[in-house]
């Protein structure tokens, strides 16, 4: 079967979503033609080409196109926007000269599957919908963009690509309860995992680098340590204000950030003058398991209005580390029921600072109930194997074809 796979990031860009894009080419190329139609790398200077209209390029035996988008610099929201517009406006007619049996779209840029509809539509092709954030719903739970013609225009036609896809795969139950609730055939929705790799947890663990560990730690007697993009899908005034709350009375307890984001330098500024809140740049991919190993609790948000608009797939990783959970987010988040429903973590109001506060304070008095957490968070990830969900990723692909 020959696949077309429709996101703006591919390898070497290094976006969650072109990393996940190649782990699912993997997936399909073990047994299908795949062609990815994306643009001209962006994140890193040194891999940026020469602008050409469009050109083609084999990776690891898949055939790239590369549109010849614009490559500025995504922190600035007009630019990225103009990014995403000489995209589409290339890929929309170079896709009609790549043949193919499926169109599969994911969502970068934010209005992907629109596209992904209409060049299916075009090509008289299934359309399968692969959803990694949902549009415009975080968008406007974000405050990316007011409420407005432009919200109503956009999820419209995001209803329509909707209706128009044979099959739509989701991260989790939330984001399937979400889209459902939008009028779409339920049947239709299928929830795939990103999962973790449990071949990586079978080999020797490496011991933790103490330079990262110590850089983390600090002086801290007790770590809640978020690792991830700083975006605005967080709850992040509910966790600063814990920590100032901490602060006065369990001063041994940190809340430390290592990322970077959107909204990193806002919270930086929000936290200033707090002892209890750290803030680090990304280490590298190498040190990631210290990164893992230096937290006695990990912390995941998302904030009230955002459930199901936004699957934090990190939880695997940490899962997969057998480290607790401190969830800040809605009792219907992904995230906040597994953490409950398999006793690896506790699950708090992203609204309440002081339920938050009195989370840690509890963890950080119970060395016991830690580390019990720790082990149910373990042997709850082999529920989650990248392998297996993948294998039903390429198989609802395939049923696309003859539904």
């Amino acid at each position: 079967m020959r696949i077309l796979l429709l996101n703006l990031y591919f390898p070497p860009d290094t976006s969650a979503t072109a990393t996940m894009a190649q782990i699912v080419v993997q997936a399909l190329q073990a047994k299908h033609e795949v062609t990815v139609l994306c643009g001209r790398p962006s994140y890193d200077s040194a891999e940026r080409h020469p602008w050409r209209l469009w050109y083609s390029e084999t990776r690891a035996g898949v055939r790239v196109v590369r549109a010849g988008s614009t490559v500025f610099p995504r922190h600035r929201m007009r630019q990225r926007v103009v990014n995403y517009l000489s995209y589409v406006a290339l890929a929309v007619p170079l896709s009609l000269f790549l043949p193919c049996d499926v169109v599969l779209a994911m969502t970068d840029p934010p209005f992907e599957g629109i596209v992904g509809a209409f060049i299916a539509l075009l090509k008289r092709r299934p359309f399968v919908y692969n959803i990694r954030d949902l549009y415009p719903d975080m968008a406007l739970g974000g405050s990316l963009i007011p409420e407005g013609w432009l919200s109503r225009l956009w999820e419209r036609l995001h209803r329509w690509a909707l209706r128009r896809a044979t099959r739509i795969i989701v991260l989790g139950e939330d984001m399937r309860e979400r889209i459902v609730a939008k009028d779409v055939e339920a049947t239709r929705v299928a929830v795939v995992r990103d999962g973790a790799d449990l071949s990586a947890m079978r080999a020797p663990a490496a011991p933790a680098d103490p330079e990262v560990v110590g850089a983390i730690r600090g002086e801290f007697d007790f770590v809640l340590l978020h690792a991830g993009n700083l975006g605005f899908s967080g709850a992040w005034e509910t966790l600063i204000e814990a920590a100032r709350l901490l602060e006065k009375s369990e001063p041994g307890i940190g809340l430390v950030f290592v990322g970077e984001g959107a909204e990193r330098d806002r919270l930086a500024a929000l936290a200033s003058g707090c002892k209890s809140v750290r803030f680090l740049p990304f280490f590298p991919r190498s040190k990631i398991p210290s990164v893992m190993a230096a937290g006695d609790v990990h912390v995941i948000t998302v904030k009230r209005a955002l459930e199901g608009a936004v699957v934090p797939s990190k939880l695997y990783g940490i899962l997969a580390a057998g480290k607790p959970l401190l969830v800040a987010a809605p009792a219907g988040c992904d995230a906040a029921r597994i953490a409950v429903a398999r006793g690896c973590g506790l699950a708090v109001d992203p609204d309440k600072p002081q339920e938050a506060a009195a989370a840690a304070r509890s963890l950080a008095g119970d060395p016991e109930r830690v580390r019990r957490m720790g082990e149910a968070a373990r042997a709850a990830v082999s529920d989650y194997d990248r392998l297996r969900e993948l294998r039903r990723f390429v198989e609802i692909v395939e049923e696309a074809r003859n539904a």
